[in-house]
């Protein structure tokens, strides 16, 4: 008994910060999150009318949650696939690759306010350098983020940029997959595409379940960029789910219609996070 309560007071700190920061803003979002609060007076008690007029009265909403999850089923699928691809070939044996490795990692270590500074620049249509180059070739480039067609696809770009993080993740999981299984794949007379369908895939499908997992979470709470680059603009065409959330919050003051977004997105992201959970069984191999 002495040793627990001791070794409660060395984590009371944590608990006490976890309880103050995390579960009580929580629960408060909860109740909040039926009431009109604007910070400045208290909150009055409304029961479902955030909920009412979030699903019925607010075509912004319905508009936010398709940009989204068009971002999501765009940049979740490509991150995967440069992924497992940039990890097959930092896979190879060949003399420098530990210098190419750290390349392709460092820009997902990068702050991503200047990575989205910086980019604000390369998609400029005038004097970016993406356009200056399409230009030097007879090109005439896109206007990027100031064309309501091409603002989200140029942000589904950006994000192949940070693909290095889960590549690395990738890369951890090819080392894994056992040698002999190779070898006797070629000895069955397996060439290279058929060992990479019926032995990488299979052994590499948990890691690629985690980090499918960890980007729909992630996609789902995309912000940053958009704040810095687009603002929700042209024509709310990247007005993202999380960006709309902290407007309503933090522009409006609007926190109990906030707070029944973030419940929203908290049940959105349980359901797709349940479904893969649900589908893992069919395509994710454990070893044993």
């Amino acid at each position: 008994m002495k040793k627990s309560l001791t070794g409660y007071a060395f984590i009371a700190p944590w608990l006490l910060g976890f309880a103050a920061f995390t579960v009580y803003p929580f629960v408060t979002s909860i109740y909040l999150s039926f009431t009109r609060y604007n910070i400045v007076t208290p909150p009055v008690w409304i029961g479902l009318g955030n909920y009412r007029t979030l699903l019925t009265g607010d075509p912004l909403f319905w508009k936010s949650l398709g940009v989204t999850f068009s971002f999501a089923f765009a940049a979740v699928p490509l991150g995967v696939i440069l992924g497992v691809a940039l990890a097959l070939l930092l896979n190879l044996n060949l003399r420098g690759m530990s210098v190419y490795r750290t390349i392709f990692f460092l820009p997902s270590i990068l702050p991503t306010v200047a990575t989205s500074v910086v980019f604000l620049w390369l998609f400029n249509p005038e004097i970016g350098l993406i356009n200056r180059l399409l230009r030097a070739i007879g090109v005439t480039g896109p206007e990027w983020l100031q064309s309501p067609t091409t603002a989200l696809p140029s942000l589904v770009l950006l994000s192949v940029w940070a693909v290095g993080g889960s590549m690395v993740i990738y890369l951890a999981g090819l080392k894994d997959v056992p040698a002999y299984l190779y070898e006797a794949a070629t000895i069955d007379g397996a060439n290279a595409f058929q060992r990479f369908r019926h032995v990488t895939i299979p052994m590499l499908s948990p890691v690629i379940f985690f980090n499918v997992v960890m980007g729909l979470i992630g996609v789902f709470q995309y912000f940053t960029e958009a704040y810095i680059m687009t603002q929700g603009g042209p024509e709310d065409s990247t007005r993202f789910y999380a960006l709309y959330l902290f407007e309503r919050a933090w522009r409006y003051l609007d926190m109990g219609y906030a707070s029944a977004m973030a419940w929203i997105l908290f049940l959105i992201i349980m359901v797709f996070t349940g479904i893969l959970f649900g589908t893992q069984r069919r395509w994710v191999h454990y070893e044993g």
